[in-house]
């Protein structure tokens, strides 16, 4: 039986190999990586077959996960060009067009871009995909099935994909907890306890609210009593360019996928 197979064996492969795991994914799972360590012990965590052939490794792809950063994604297609029959090729490679992923690995082979989180380890994870206009109806029902297993999926138009990645990524929450953690210390709190409450303020709040049907809109006016220092807090934070400090980080994130566009 041909394998799925990961070009790539860092952190989100990992992320990804554990995810499918924890909801034990039967499937054959296979992973090229120029270096042994990274391969025992993805083969140790994970028990999946390692390969150091990526001429070996493309031979026994039903489904192809391109999980290299993308700087590196068009010395990989200079490699495996010589593919001549029909493959499902995956990028992982934020910013990289599938237009120009096509140019340089046409039909037979059909591309998809998936942007998969870390948090899929845990099962937890969330997926935006794009696909080909090409793309085969069976595939996608795979491929929606597969990053399923880890999290929950959304499709969406490739033009979307890049402002997606920008904002989903957990780095935004863990950027704040670390913020407002450390600015509860300043104020006075242990740092255990500072973490805690940070913790409660950010991930327990929006967990309350997935779970609630009340919109975020209404959570927000409930929060914010007039008078009240939770709204004394927002306020100050506006005033201080809290929101705009946001945007200017998708911004900067943007332009560093529209950099990625360019490298094939």
């Amino acid at each position: 039986m041909k394998a799925i197979v990961f070009v790539g064996g860092g952190r989100i492969t990992s992320a990804l190999l554990a995810g499918l795991r924890l909801a034990n994914f039967r499937g054959p799972l296979l992973v090229y990586d120029h270096h042994p360590e990274k391969l025992r012990r993805l083969g140790k965590l994970y028990r999946i077959k390692a390969e150091q052939s990526l001429p070996r490794a493309l031979l026994q792809a039903r489904i192809l996960i391109i999980a290299v950063r993308p700087a590196s994604v068009s010395h990989l297609l200079r490699e495996i060009r010589v593919i001549n029959r029909p493959l499902v090729a995956i990028s992982l490679a934020a910013g990289i067009p599938l237009a120009n992923l096509q140019k340089r690995l046409p039909a037979p082979v059909r591309w998809a871009r998936a942007m998969p989180s870390p948090a899929c380890r845990a099962g937890r994870g969330l997926t935006a995909l794009a696909f080909a206009h090409d793309f085969p109806a069976a595939a996608k029902r795979e491929i929606r099935n597969l990053f399923g297993l880890v999290g929950p999926v959304l499709e969406i138009s490739e033009r979307k994909l890049d402002a997606f990645t920008v904002t989903y990524s957990c780095s935004h929450g863990y950027h704040a907890l670390s913020t407002l953690s450390a600015a509860a210390e300043e104020l006075g709190l242990d740092r255990k306890t500072a973490v805690i409450a940070a913790a409660h303020a950010l991930a327990d709040g929006i967990m309350a609210w997935r779970d609630s049907k009340v919109s975020l809109q209404a959570l927000v006016r409930e929060a914010a009593t007039p008078g009240g220092i939770a709204a004394g807090v927002m306020g100050a934070m506006d005033r201080a360019g809290y929101k705009k400090v946001v945007m200017r980080g998708l911004e900067a994130g943007l332009s560093r996928t529209r950099e990625n566009s360019k490298l094939i």
